[in-house]
Parts: structure tokens; sequence; C-alpha cells
């Protein structure tokens, strides 16, 4: 702020200089097609104040330009690298309500790795299985950091976040186990009667992330399994009883008891469920 000299007993005005003090990426490098983030310092701007961002290359190459504003003298934005940036990317702010302009440092940028064959090395699971994940990934150095993010699908795109794990690229490929587990009771999952949609099993996808760029798996399957065990009134199992069992995807199943009164449904659609026997 600059000095002022004056008497106390007068109102004074002070003309404020505005300036944009710092423009600075967030990482000194990044792929093509990711994503990188962008901080914007100023002073005495406004609030609100109107900004445009210009993204260009050493040539002075424009690819993009964002409109944006400006609050509490700050802001952190997210910039997608152009397909066709080589090289070097430059970000220049400007606000020209204040005939103001500043250049980023610069931005180092390299091809995106290709992220291909992203496997689960079962279609099913029930809960503790340990299931191994893995994926090609090519076009990127050995040792290179790679997150993978598993996530419960939902039809409507609101995927829940269930783990994030880290591991890194070994021989163009990254593999990495994982337990599952349902993270929730099962009673919760609405039944064939209960949704306009139908019953829906839980299904699940993991997201191979590597420097911003990404790739998705196919789909796997929870599955669970019921046991029961029939006793008479002086608690002895009770064998050959037919049981038949209602799964909440509407479908259902017939079984008999065994000598100890026990009685095992695999791989059922997990939910709530109806026992019914004659007994």
């Amino acid at each position: 702020m600059p000095d002022h000299k004056g008497n106390t007993d007068k109102s004074n005005k002070i003309k404020l200089k505005s300036s944009i003090d710092r423009v600075v990426w967030t990482a000194g490098i990044g792929c093509n097609g990711a994503e990188v983030g962008l901080e914007i310092n100023t002073h005495f701007v406004g609030n609100n104040s109107e900004a445009k961002i210009e993204i260009s290359d050493s040539s002075g190459k424009v690819f993009d330009t964002i409109k944006t504003k400006i609050a509490g003298n700050y802001l952190l934005t997210k910039i997608k690298i152009p397909e066709k940036a080589k090289d070097e990317l430059y970000a220049e702010v400007k606000l020209s309500k204040h005939g103001l302009s500043k250049k980023s440092n610069c931005l180092y940028v390299y091809l995106p790795p290709k992220i291909k064959n992203l496997k689960w090395d079962k279609q099913e699971a029930k809960r503790g299985d340990i299931l191994k994940i893995s994926a090609d990934v090519t076009d990127t150095y050995e040792g290179a950091e790679c997150k993978v993010l598993i996530f419960e699908h939902d039809s409507d795109g609101a995927h829940d976040l269930i783990t994030s794990l880290k591991t890194n690229v070994k021989n163009q490929r990254i593999e990495v186990d994982w337990e599952f587990q349902f993270q929730t009771d099962t009673k919760n999952i609405p039944t064939d009667q209960e949704t306009e949609k139908g019953y829906k099993n839980p299904e699940y996808f993991f997201r191979v992330d590597v420097g911003g760029v990404y790739a998705d798996s196919d789909l796997l399957k929870f599955k669970d399994w019921i046991e029961i065990k029939f006793l008479n009134s002086k608690q002895e199992p009770r064998s050959g009883i037919e049981v038949n069992i209602k799964f909440p995807d509407g479908t259902s199943q017939k079984k008999t008891t065994d000598d100890d009164g026990i009685i095992i449904f695999e791989d059922v659609p997990p939910g709530k469920f109806i026992i019914e026997s004659e007994e």
C-alpha cells in the first residue's frame, strides 16, 4: 500500500494501485487432455472482477480463452491442457477494466499415457474375495505413479467412491489387489417390488488415473450367499425340509436341508429375501 501524508481531521482520497501479482501453474508438467490447476493472486482489482485467461504455446498460438471472475483477489481454477498443445503452455491473465495482464510460468507438456485392457480377474465377487486389478499403461515412464479409484456404479452417473489405491507402472503395466467388502447393510437394497426401475444388483468399476488421464473398467457384480439352519424344539437339526427362497430380484429357488439341517444358497442377488416352507 502507498504511503500517505495528510491531516487526520480531513477527508482524504487515496488511489490504490491495482495489480496482478502472481499467475502460477500448480504443477510443472502435464499431459494433453489432463487438467492442471492455475493460481492467480491480485491486489485491489475489485470483488468479482471480470478476467480473461488466454491459453497459448511458446509461439503465441492461442488454444482457448476462458472468461471468469476474481473474488477476494484470488482465483484457483483448473485448465484442461489442449490436445494439440506441444512442448510448452502458458496462461495469460487479462483484466481489461484495469489495463492489466500477466503471463504464467511455463507448463511443460508431454504426450498422454495410454491406458488399456483394464480388467478384474473375476466378473462377480463375494464378501472377502481378494480381487486382482490390472491394466496396461504405455507412453509413460517406468515407475510413474498411478491412482486406482474404485466406485460403486450408479446408473444416473452419481457414482460412490469406495476407496483409492496407489501403485506404480512396472513394465508398462499396473497390478493391485483389493479385498471386496460390501459397505452397507444389504437390507437397504430396494427389492424388485420396491422400485419402479426394478431390482438393481450392486455393481462396481475401477478407474486408472495417470497424471490426470484416466480410463474406466467394465463392471463387477456383487453376489451374496445365504445359510439357514433348521432345528426342532430340542435344538436338534431337521433334515429333509424343502425350502423356497424368494430373492429380491423376484426370482426364487428351492432346496432341501441336509442331515445337519442346513441349507446354503450360493451366488444369490444381495438384499432382503423371504423364506417359505410347509413346516
